[in-house]
């Protein structure tokens, strides 16, 4: 069995220490992502104020090489409102475990970039609606008004 030093060590290094892979085929290197740790918020007693467990990833996407610049604009231009100085930063601190954490923050950024690399959706072509469509929603209608109008109280008897 091994030690627990070393567990802990290939965890850490097996987990958040690895190249970030996208779904949409760049592969961001981990020596692109800067990692910082701090104290979680909320409950947990002596180990959350003791214990660096939130995570914090900053990816600097204007620095980049993974990207081409056309890549980098649409970044820039779907993620511009989360973006400080050309860098995303997410962090998590959703687990009491840093690593737990340190995976929580890769995840976050990797949905991140690839919902900002996606394409475009298709545009909308206004269509409208056909004559079989326009006959049934008339016949809808006349439905409705007369379901309507039968519920009205009966008025006077005309003399």
């Amino acid at each position: 069995m091994k030690p627990l030093s070393s567990i802990h060590d290939d965890r850490v290094t097996t987990g958040a220490n690895r190249d970030l892979f996208l779904e949409r085929g760049p592969v961001i290197p981990a020596g692109e992502l800067r990692w910082d740790f701090g104290p979680s918020s909320g409950p947990g007693g002596q180990h959350a104020n003791r214990a660096r467990t939130r995570a914090g990833l900053t990816f600097s996407v204007s620095d980049s090489n993974a990207f081409t610049e056309e890549q980098k604009r649409r970044i820039e231009r779907r993620l511009g409102a989360r973006m400080r100085s050309g860098s995303i930063r997410v962090a998590a601190e959703d687990h009491r475990s840093q690593w737990r954490n340190r995976q929580a923050a890769r995840d976050r950024l990797r949905s991140l970039l690839d919902e900002a690399l996606a394409p475009a959706p298709p545009p909308r072509r206004a269509v409208r609606p056909g004559p079989a469509a326009r006959r049934k929603r008339l016949e809808a209608k006349r439905k409705r008004s007369e379901t309507k109008r039968l519920r009205r109280p009966p008025g006077p008897e005309p003399d």
